[in-house]
């Protein structure tokens, strides 16, 4: 993309190939006009507030994958030992709700980590950080753009995360790890929708539990979690929305593309009677299952939330048969940030906006997994923020924000 290389369509987010920089940069199409005919049967099918998001300055450059639609932070319980020691999970919600729980597993099983982290791991926020680490709290109807470490919430957990980590809770290679499998654990932090528990306890092995760490909110990050943008330089752009189109309306063909060639790659499988007549009538729901062969993934592999939407895709065996009819309930219920759609545009105050890169990295992973003294370490960060120039920022996005309001 960045050398002019030839190409039609690419996969685009708010966390990868970053979707409002490149639109607002113009290298992606702007797409209303073929929405409205090659896409509209697409456009209509789809949950408005996915285009919503979709929208930058007013248009739409990108075509949402359709899934979860909120953003869903869930504490990832490995049930072996909530089954063991009657561990009360689904009550467990906060930072704070871990910790008789994670002393009896630090007591009882010196081989199991009691709060499992990686380098990725943040601390809850409750917060749209619209321009990390500045955004808008959840329920914050006022608007008003703060730095989330200077909040009293985050000041808070940043030092319930060190105590942690000197209780030695927390595995000590915390804000360099990368996840591995292997590991034992007894809890760590997931980003999910309804049955991830599936996806995550098939990754590693054996089940897991999960308990929602907050309400679900809807932010552009959430609903640009995966899109399709096509180049603004396509020569072919109603052939790529005809693509797109025909790829989110045509199970047959957004099934091929996600799992392969039925009786080569995967076979159909009959669900139990009990849960079919559960499931009947229920919105997206087929009347089988599938199982993928043996060797499918060697042979045929692609990550399932690229291609475009889920709500079309058979589910396996081993998931509920209505396992989209009951993501489809998690949006209805899902609640929108009070910033949702509002974009920064960062022209102005760029240089100190990117700026803020190096001082997260330098100081972020090790404050969050708690492994160095928020007393000493905080006010080093929030020095080196204010001379990156964060108060600029945060007046700019601050007037940005009052107009959108306004509007």
């Amino acid at each position: 993309m960045q050398t002019g290389d030839t190409w039609d369509l690419c996969f685009t987010s708010s966390w990868t190939n970053d979707y409002l920089q490149n639109a607002q940069k113009g290298m992606f199409l702007e797409l209303d006009g073929l929405l409205q005919d090659t896409g509209r049967q697409m456009y209509e099918r789809m949950d408005a507030r996915f285009w919503k998001a979709a929208r930058v300055g007013g248009k739409i450059y990108g075509v949402p994958s359709e899934k979860e639609l909120g953003n869903c932070p869930m504490w990832v319980f490995t049930k072996e030992f909530v089954d063991k020691y009657r561990i009360p999970y689904e009550t467990i919600h906060s930072l704070e709700d871990l910790q008789p729980w994670l002393a009896l597993i630090k007591e009882k099983e010196p081989d199991v980590i009691p709060l499992y982290l990686t380098k990725d791991f943040t601390a809850p926020t409750y917060m749209d950080k619209i321009h990390d680490p500045i955004g808008i709290a959840y329920g914050d109807e006022s608007l008003t753009v703060k730095n989330v470490f200077e909040t009293k919430e985050m000041q808070s957990e940043l030092g319930t995360m060190r105590r942690y980590y000197e209780a030695g809770y927390i595995n000590q290679d915390a804000p360099i790890a990368s996840d591995d499998k292997s590991v034992r654990r007894f809890v760590t932090k997931g980003d999910g929708q309804p049955y991830a528990e599936l996806i995550w306890g098939k990754d590693l092995g054996y089940e897991v539990v999960v308990s929602p760490i907050m309400e679900t909110k809807i932010t552009n990050a959430s609903a640009r979690g995966a899109m399709t943008a096509v180049n603004k330089d396509c020569a072919y752009p109603k052939k790529a929305m005809e693509l797109l189109n025909r790829i989110n309306t045509d199970a047959y063909l957004r099934n091929l593309l996600n799992y392969g060639i039925e009786g080569v790659h995967w076979e159909k499988v009959p669900p139990e009677q009990e849960e079919l007549e559960a499931a009947k009538g229920k919105a997206g729901v087929y009347d089988f299952k599938i199982r993928l062969k043996e060797d499918a993934k060697e042979r045929y592999s692609v990550p399932y939330w690229v291609q475009g939407g889920l709500f079309h895709t058979y589910v396996l065996e081993n998931e509920p048969l209505d396992k989209w009819a009951m993501v489809r309930e998690f949006n209805d219920a899902s609640e929108e940030a009070p910033s949702f759609g509002f974009d920064f545009n960062l022209d102005a105050v760029s240089a100190q906006a990117a700026a803020f890169r190096n001082v997260l990295d330098e100081f972020g992973k090790a404050l969050y997994t708690g492994s160095v003294d928020p007393e000493k370490y905080l006010p080093q960060l929030l020095k080196k923020l204010e001379t990156a120039g964060i108060t600029e920022v945060l007046a700019q996005m601050q007037r940005q924000v009052d107009e959108w309001k306004a509007q």
